[in-house]
C-alpha cells in the first residue's frame, strides 16, 4: 500500500552526503524535520576486551579497526562479525556539523546527536567532555551538542558501549553462553540503530504525544515543549488527501507541555482499521511573539479506539480477532537490525500473507520504521520489551531480579512509541517464571512497577502484566497463557476450561500456580504451536545426518502433518467464543529454532496458501459481535 500522497513529507530523502550510506532512510517518521544528517557508514571501531579502554587511552587515540554502522559487531553486514562475548567496545567518528544550519537559529541553534539504539551501556564524548550516559539496548536517546559542536564545526565523538557477560541487564533473545541454543541468539553488542544529527533552536517542540479519541472524533496532541518563552503559540494541523481538516492552538507561555483538542469534522471522519488504515497528517508549529515560525515537525495520525467489552478485545468498537503471529526481529547478515526499509516492510507482507493481522514483537523493541509501515499497512502491534536476562541469578522463589532500568528503559519506549495506531496492547514482560510465594521479590516490585507505568503512560490501550507465566498484578487488563501442546484434542481439553472461568494457565513443574487468580479478563494464548518443520533438516535426520534444528515438541513427519496439526490447533482457538485472540510461533525460523513459517532467509519453506485459508474463516467471537450489531 503506498502512502497517501498527503504523507509523503514524513519520509524525506537522505542528506546529500548519505548517499550510498547503510539504512539512510529517515529513522523517526512520526517527528519529521526537513533538516538531518545521517551518521551511519565507517566508523573507527575497537574491541575492549578487558573494559579497561579509558585508562589505556582509547578515548583519545585512533582505534585499530573500523566498522559499518548501524551493524553489530557480531553481525556479517558490520565488517566484523566477531560473535564472541564483548565486555565493551569503542567507536569514534569526526563529524562536520553543516555550516547552512546557522539559519535555524543564529548562535541560539543547538545541534542535537541522536542514537536509536545502543547495547548495552553507552557513554558519549565530543571532543573528550562527556555528553550523555544511557543504560538500555532498546531505547533511543539523545545528547544536546550545544557549547560543544555549531554549525560549521568539526568535532571527533567517540561511543563507548559496555556489554558485560554476566550483569544483569534486559537482553531478550540474545544468548549468555557462547553458541546459539534452542530459541535464544547471536548477542548484538554496541550500535544497532541509526545515528544522526539535527538542529533546533534552543526553545523548541519535543516529541509531541498523539492520543485518539473515536468517540468524540477527536485527538488529543499535548506537545512538551524544551522550554517557555514570553509570546510564544502552538498549532497543530490535522489534513487528509482533501486538505486541511481542523486547526487548534494554544499559548505555550505559561505551560511546559501544552495540550490541544483537534476535532474532526464529521463529514471528515475516518477511522483507522486493519483493512482501511486511513492515516491523517499532523503538522505542529511553534512561533514567536511575531508569528515567526520557531519550531515545526510533521507527523501523522490514525483515529482508532481499543476497548474491554467483558472478554473482548474491540477496534473501533468491533470484535476483530487477533491472528497475530510471533516476530523476533532477526536477520542472518545483520541480526537484530533490518539489513534495509524494504525487509521491515517485507516482513510485515509476509504475515498479511499467511493471514496474520498483526505480530506480538517478542523480546525486543522494534526500531521506530517498522511501526510506521505497520501504522501504513493496518498490521496490529502488541509492543513488548526484551526482558530476558535475569533469571536464575537468586535462591528458589527469588530467581528472577529484574533492575530498576527496566522500568526507566521501558518509560522511554512507551514515549517514544506512544502515538503508534498499529500498537493495541503493551507487554512489559514475558514468560516471568519463578514461584508465587507469600514474600515480595524483586519480581513483584518491578512487575507491579512497569504494569503501573504503563498504565500511567497510557490508559488508553490495554496492559499484559507479563506475557505466559506469572500473572503478579490482579488487575491486569489482559490474561494469557502459553502452550506448545502439539495435540489438537489435548490442547482442545487443555483450553475448554475457559468457559467455566478456569482458563488454561501457565503452572510450575509441579502444579502449582505462578499467578494470582484469573479475575475474568479477555484472555488469548499468546503463544502456541511452534511446529518444528524444516524439510532439509528433516531429511538429513531421515538419513542420520546430525543437522541442528530445534523446535517444540515432535518434529512433523512431513509438510501435510504440519498442515493438518495447524489447523487443528487453530480451530480451537478460532472457535471459542471467549478468545479474543492468538499469537501463533513464529513467523521465521531463526538461526537453530526451525518452527517458523518461512526460512531464516524469508523464503517460502511450505504452502503459505493453506495457513492462510485456514486463519481466514470466521472466529467465533466476531460471529457472535455480528450477531448482536
Amino acid at each position: 500500500m503506498a502512502d497517501p500522497h498527503h504523507l509523503t513529507h514524513l519520509d524525506p530523502p537522505s542528506a546529500p552526503t548519505a548517499a550510498g550510506l547503510p539504512r539512510p532512510e529517515y529513522p523517526r517518521p512520526q517527528v519529521v524535520r526537513d533538516r538531518w544528517l545521517n551518521l551511519n557508514g565507517q566508523w573507527g571501531f575497537e574491541v575492549d576486551a578487558g573494559d579497561s579502554g579509558l585508562e589505556r587511552g582509547l578515548r583519545e587515540r585512533p582505534l585499530s579497526g573500523s566498522i559499518t554502522v548501524p551493524f553489530a559487531p557480531e553481525s556479517e553486514l558490520s565488517g566484523v562479525e566477531n560473535t564472541d562475548f564483548l565486555e565493551a567496545v569503542w567507536y569514534r567518528r569526526e563529524v562536520t556539523v553543516p555550516a547552512d544550519w546557522t539559519d535555524v537559529a543564529g548562535e541560539d541553534t543547538h545541534v542535537l546527536l541522536h542514537f536509536g539504539a545502543v547495547d548495552h551501556d553507552a557513554t558519549v564524548w565530543v571532543d573528550g567532555t562527556e555528553v550523555v550516559r544511557h543504560r538500555g539496548g532498546f531505547s533511543p536517546f539523545t545528547a544536546d551538542l550545544f557549547g560543544l559542536a555549531a554549525p560549521g564545526d568539526t568535532v571527533t565523538v567517540v561511543v563507548r558501549a559496555r556489554d558485560p557477560r554476566d550483569a544483569r541487564q534486559a537482553r531478550g533473545k540474545q544468548a549468555t553462553w557462547y553458541a546459539n541454543t534452542h530459541c535464544q541468539y547471536t548477542r548484538t553488542t554496541g550500535i544497532w540503530q541509526t545515528v544522526w544529527l539535527e538542529p533546533v533552536a534552543g526553545v523548541h517542540l519535543r516529541r509531541p504525544r498523539v492520543t485518539p479519541h473515536v468517540a468524540s472524533s477527536a485527538f488529543d496532541v499535548v506537545l512538551p515543549l524544551s522550554a517557555n518563552r514570553a509570546g510564544h503559540t502552538v498549532t497543530a494541523t490535522l489534513t487528509d488527501e482533501r486538505g486541511v481538516v481542523a486547526t487548534a492552538g494554544a499559548r505555550a507561555d505559561v505551560d511546559l507541555a501544552p495540550s490541544l483538542r483537534v476535532v474532526v469534522p464529521e463529514d471528515r471522519v475516518r477511522l483507522w482499521a486493519p483493512e482501511d488504515p486511513h492515516l491523517y497528517g499532523l503538522r505542529v508549529e511553534l512561533r514567536d511573539g511575531a508569528g515567526e515560525l520557531v519550531d515545526a515537525v510533521d507527523s501523522y495520525a490514525g483515529l482508532r479506539s481499543v476497548a474491554i467489552d467483558g472478554r473482548a478485545v474491540k477496534i473501533n468498537g468491533r470484535a476483530v480477532f487477533q491472528r497475530l503471529v510471533l516476530d523476533q526481529g532477526y536477520w542472518p547478515e545483520s541480526l537484530m537490525t533490518a539489513p534495509s526499509d524494504a525487509a521491515l516492510v517485507r516482513d510485515i507482507e509476509l504475515g498479511l500473507e499467511a493471514g496474520f493481522n498483526g505480530a506480538r514483537l517478542h523480546q525486543k523493541v522494534f526500531e521506530e520504521r517498522f511501526l510506521f509501515h505497520a501504522d501504513r499497512l493496518g498490521y496490529l502491534v502488541w509492543g513488548e520489551f526484551g526482558d530476558w536476562g535475569v533469571s536464575g541469578q537468586g535462591r528458589v522463589g527469588h530467581n528472577q531480579q529484574p533492575t530498576a532500568s527496566f522500568t526507566t528503559q521501558w518509560l522511554e519506549v512507551l514515549e517514544r512509541d506512544h502515538s503508534h495506531p498499529s500498537i493495541i496492547g503493551w507487554c512489559p514482560l514475558n514468560e516471568t517464571h519463578q514461584n508465587l510465594h507469600d514474600r515480595l521479590t524483586v519480581l513483584d516490585d518491578v512487575t507491579r512497577g512497569m504494569f503501573l507505568a504503563t498504565k500511567l503512560a497510557d490508559p488508553s490501550r490495554p496492559v499484559v502484566d507479563a506475557s505466559g507465566y506469572a500473572h503478579r498484578v490482579l488487575e491486569t487488563d489482559v490474561w494469557d497463557s502459553h502452550s506448545y501442546e502439539q495435540d489438537p484434542e489435548t490442547f482442545a481439553r487443555d483450553m475448554a476450561g475457559l468457559a467455566d472461568g478456569k482458563p488454561w494457565e501457565n503452572r510450575r513443574d509441579d502444579g502449582a500456580t505462578l499467578s494470582q487468580p484469573y479475575r475474568g479478563q479477555p484472555y488469548f494464548v499468546s503463544e502456541y504451536g511452534g511446529i518444528w518443520w524444516n524439510p532439509e533438516a528433516a531429511a538429513a535426520a531421515a538419513g542420520n545426518d546430525a543437522a541442528e534444528s530445534w523446535g517444540y515438541g515432535q518434529r512433523v513427519a512431513d509438510e501435510e502433518a504440519f498442515h493438518a496439526r495447524f489447523r487443528g490447533l487453530t480451530d480451537v482457538l478460532l472457535g471459542d467464543p471467549l478468545m479474543f485472540g492468538y499469537c501463533y510461533t513464529q513467523l521465521t525460523d531463526v538461526f537453530q529454532e526451525q518452527n517458523g513459517v518461512y526460512r531464516f532467509d524469508r523464503t517460502e519453506k511450505l504452502d503459505v496458501s493453506r495457513v492462510r485459508e485456514v486463519q481466514q474463516q470466521v472466529a467465533a467471537v466476531e460471529e457472535a459481535d455480528r450477531a448482536t450489531a
